[in-house]
């Protein structure tokens, strides 16, 4: 038998209370820390929301490249400077999947110089 819901719930405001009702405290918290982060600061407030549309592509959070595209409109972004955020982020992620293959590459000679120890001890 298959499960038929889907992978991502639609936020409702059931859910929004129940998860005040389950932990009000960090909720508060939260949403206080998320307000005083996208309030105008040295950033205004738009360049923040496409900063947001950048790393919710990063993480891979449906709810959060919705919320923050809309949030991004809402304070003025226009479509084409999402889009170029978003592309922003395409690169540093396939950046940094390149640049992090220095491990694998550090962890190869490892592997190699343990192989050749091995073999002038034998």
């Amino acid at each position: 038998m298959s499960d038929t819901r889907p992978l991502y719930p639609t936020a409702t405001r059931e859910l929004a209370e129940q998860r005040k009702a389950f932990a009000p405290k960090p909720l508060g918290a939260f949403k206080a820390f998320s307000q005083s982060v996208f309030a105008d600061g040295a950033l205004p407030t738009k360049v923040k929301q496409l900063i947001a549309v950048a790393a919710a592509h990063v993480t891979q959070c449906p709810y959060c490249i919705r919320a923050h595209t809309n949030g991004a409109l809402q304070h003025g972004a226009t479509p084409e400077e999402i889009m170029e955020a978003i592309w922003v982020a395409a690169e540093m992620r396939a950046g940094a999947a390149y640049s992090h293959s220095a491990l694998a590459l550090d962890t190869i000679a490892q592997v190699r110089n343990e192989d050749l120890k091995e073999e002038v001890l034998k």
